[in-house]
């Protein structure tokens, strides 16, 4: 049986998925991760041919995160899976954090994030880690690009993912429960090109505004548009 199942959903990713595939390589090597699962909403680029060439077992899909999440769940063979965008890259030392907690006796019946980290060295990308963070700490409610460590049947007992184009990660830590969510010693490093793109304020404004609305019962396929 495979102990740990990587899964990364990917729609036209091949700038980013060569580094993030990079960084599971020494723990492919040791033997903590021994399947990647790509999942593929219909990439016009290279992803799929990089994929391959990485080892990973490429899954097609429609495209919608939230779907591709669960049907590369479906596909995974581990009795672990961990969630992964294909914008991050796991920092140093995160190997020994996962076996950590994998090692730990509530382990299959929580779950583990890492603190998130940009590819931005400024103080504008520190705070809005630090926010991030924060919410995932007090509030429980990290983010997709922290990643999401679970046991498969633990996994399949709370629902999965659901079938939604945004917020399918607060839906899922949602069913779990915010003291079920451990945060690792460990980063992931994600791409900060949308705050480069809409502003270091701007953007988590935004993203404020969509939790919200979400909150409030606006259907994911409405917030998408707002999302950008």
């Amino acid at each position: 049986m495979t102990r740990l199942s990587v899964i990364v959903p990917t729609l036209n990713a091949a700038s980013t998925l060569p580094g993030c595939l990079a960084t599971l390589n020494q723990a492919r090597r040791r033997g903590l991760v021994d399947q990647v699962v790509v999942v593929d909403g219909g990439s016009s680029d290279a992803t799929r041919e990089i994929a391959k060439a990485g080892g990973a077992l490429v899954v097609e899909s429609q495209p919608g995160r939230g779907r591709q999440l669960a049907e590369g769940a479906d596909m995974a063979a581990g009795l672990w899976l961990l969630f992964l965008h294909a914008d991050t890259r796991l920092g140093d030392g995160w190997e020994t954090a996962v076996e950590g907690f994998l090692a730990s006796e509530e382990a299959g019946e929580a779950v583990a994030v890492f603190q998130l980290a940009y590819d931005e060295d400024s103080p504008a990308a520190r705070r809005v880690a630090a926010v991030a963070n924060w919410r995932s700490r007090w509030l429980g409610l990290p983010y997709g690009d922290q990643g999401l460590l679970i046991a498969r049947d633990f996994y399949r007992r709370v629902g999965g993912y659901p079938d939604e184009p945004l917020m399918e990660d607060v839906t899922l830590v949602r069913r779990i429960g915010r003291r079920r969510i451990r945060i690792l010693p460990a980063v992931a490093v994600t791409s900060a090109g949308r705050y480069r793109r809409d502003g270091w304020w701007a953007r988590p404004l935004r993203n404020i505004g969509v939790l919200t609305l979400y909150f409030l019962g606006v259907p994911p396929r409405l917030l998408k548009r707002l999302y950008g």
